[in-house]
């Protein structure tokens, strides 16, 4: 994963440099500019920022291959990216033979620039939305063709992007801090549903989840396939999901709590031959770090854990506050989860590490689809429908900014698009077993013990990962009391407002 920036208005080259020297934990490795048609490549320490009035800033996070430096040129399209296109070699393959593309690398962004290339008629706003019907990843990216510049980000929001604007310069970035580094203190996050176009926000066609073509709760006869069917299906899609996200990764983390979705992923990653390391987070005592280990000597993969204390929260809330750029306690609490985990997976060399991040809202892990579910039946769906279509703003930014901040790169296969659209698509008889099922998601946990996940792990309640791993009550009940570290906490953190 990357950082991506741009700037426009007057002289910006100091500007783009600060931006780009903010987001340098995204992108250690390399960093590139382009300012009104000249590109420079280079450390980020000696880079040259030429002078001009638009430009664009990448910074590079290597993670598989012989990636490259961004900006990409090709004629006069100009492409910078943040992310992973899962299916760029069929891509790649088909480009070849449709338009005869010289690709110049062997970059999974070169695909995007390609496709641009190939679907472009003198429009970059009619252009990127077939652009993004083709692509199969998680992303954001920006494209410029000399008169227009446009950004956009994957359906769901996986990668962040943010955009806002003042009196001297209009930017976009994918943390807010950059653009806080040049004076614009009102930043939106870009809708994953939108374009942005110049300084414009266009509705994009299509981009509706749940909605696929052949609903799978219905056959061509109208009769519902069986639950079996389902279920295989289900495994078919998980296991092709973390494939793809795991592929030409010699090794792989897993932010792991000991519950039923980390550990599916953990039996999978194992199964797939793939170095797997498990990372947890956890006050002593916690529930997440009693089955973390538990389940890690069941399963027989090595686990590397962090023990968290009052004194451990209360140095770590400027670093995760600062990570996600916002007060929320709740965000705070689960935020540090991550952050630690993925604190502690670099100090391991780990580039990528996996998350189970959306299994809850696809398949109704929490307590309250319960009481939507007694109370609306199917039509509760729409409820989750709609929390993952809020995910981008609620959860997924956190992510990816806590993991990003120790340079790691966060990849959540059950947000796949082919395991959303289905698992949307799944009565929700299936996933809540009655008015008093406790545990809820059972169609998940279902397929967990046929892939081989532990009885005790299939039955395991559902816990929040800020309650499950205690931080959430050494917060509430230690360190927000004390009235002197949040005066000082306030002094250093504007955006603080208690």
């Amino acid at each position: 994963m990357c950082a991506i920036t741009s700037i426009i208005g007057e002289n910006i080259q100091d500007e783009l440099y600060r931006m780009l020297f903010a987001l340098k934990h995204r992108g250690p490795d390399k960093s590139g500019v382009f300012v009104d048609g000249e590109i420079s490549h280079g450390n980020l320490e000696e880079l040259t920022v030429p002078p001009g009035n638009l430009g664009l800033g990448h910074n590079l996070l290597s993670i598989v291959g012989s990636e490259v430096v961004q900006p990409l040129r090709k004629g006069n399209m100009v492409l910078i990216c943040n992310g992973e296109i899962y299916n760029h070699h069929s891509l790649y393959s088909e480009l070849k033979k449709k338009s005869n593309y010289d690709f110049k690398t062997d970059s999974d962004s070169e695909v995007i620039l390609a496709l641009i290339n190939h679907y472009y008629q003198g429009s970059l706003a009619q252009t990127i939305p077939k652009v993004v019907e083709q692509l199969d990843g998680d992303y954001a990216f920006c494209a410029y063709d000399g008169k227009d510049l446009v950004a956009v980000r994957d359906p769901l929001g996986v990668k962040p992007l943010y955009y806002g604007e003042n009196d001297d310069f209009f930017a976009f970035a994918s943390e807010k801090k950059a653009l806080w580094e040049v004076g614009i203190s009102e930043v939106h996050s870009l809708p994953p549903k939108f374009l942005l176009h110049n300084r414009e926000l266009v509705e994009l066609p299509g981009r509706l989840l749940g909605k696929d073509t052949h609903p799978i709760n219905q056959s061509k006869n109208g009769i519902s396939p069986s639950k079996k069917y389902l279920k295989e299906a289900l495994k078919k899609h998980i296991y092709e999901s973390v494939q793809k996200r795991t592929f030409g990764l010699d090794r792989v983390g897993i932010l792991f709590s000991g519950g039923v979705d980390s550990t599916l992923l953990a039996v999978i990653c194992a199964d797939l031959g793939i170095e797997t390391d498990l990372y947890a987070v956890g006050s002593e005592g916690s529930q997440d770090m009693l089955f973390a280990h538990k389940v890690a000597h069941d399963i027989g993969l090595p686990l590397h854990s962090r023990l968290v204390d009052e004194e451990l929260v209360r140095k770590y809330i400027p670093l995760v506050s600062n990570a996600i750029e916002e007060w929320n306690v709740m965000k705070l609490g689960v935020g540090m989860t991550a952050y630690l985990a993925a604190e502690l997976a670099h100090q391991q060399s780990q580039r990528v590490i996996l998350s189970g991040q959306g299994a809850d809202e696809l398949f109704a892990g929490y307590h309250r689809y319960l009481n939507f579910y007694q109370k609306k039946g199917e039509k509760a769906q729409e409820d989750l429908k709609e929390d993952v279509e809020n995910l981008y703003h609620v959860n997924l930014e956190r992510d990816d900014k806590v993991t990003m901040a120790s340079s790691v790169e966060l990849r959540v296969p059950y947000l796949d698009i082919q395991i959303i659209n289905m698992a949307l698509n799944i009565p929700m008889y299936y996933k809540i077993n009655g008015p008093e099922d406790k545990k809820r998601k059972c169609i998940l946990r279902e397929v967990a013990r046929d892939l081989g996940v532990p009885p005790e792990i299939v039955n395991r309640p559902k816990k929040a990962a800020q309650y499950g791993s205690g931080i959430h009550k050494i917060l509430r009940k230690k360190v927000l009391k004390d009235q002197i570290y949040m005066d000082n906490l306030k002094k250093t953190f504007k955006f603080i407002d208690i």
